[in-house]
């Protein structure tokens, strides 16, 4: 049986960015019945994005 461990909440720190109003409203759409918040999918499209990279650096 797999012990039951208290998760750790990884550190954050606020930032405040400007988005484009057309792009608030698209992620706003895309989240429309899910339990994800925009911050969330923010920071998931954002390490996708640096994935992307890291592969990209990779096959040159």
């Amino acid at each position: 049986m797999k012990k039951f461990k208290i998760p750790k909440i990884p550190q954050t720190t606020n930032k405040s960015i400007r988005f484009p109003n057309d792009v608030i409203d698209e992620v706003e759409a895309a989240l429309v019945g899910t339990d994800c918040t925009f911050s969330a999918f923010v920071v998931e499209a954002v390490r996708v994005a640096l994935d992307n990279l890291k592969e990209e650096e990779e096959q040159q």
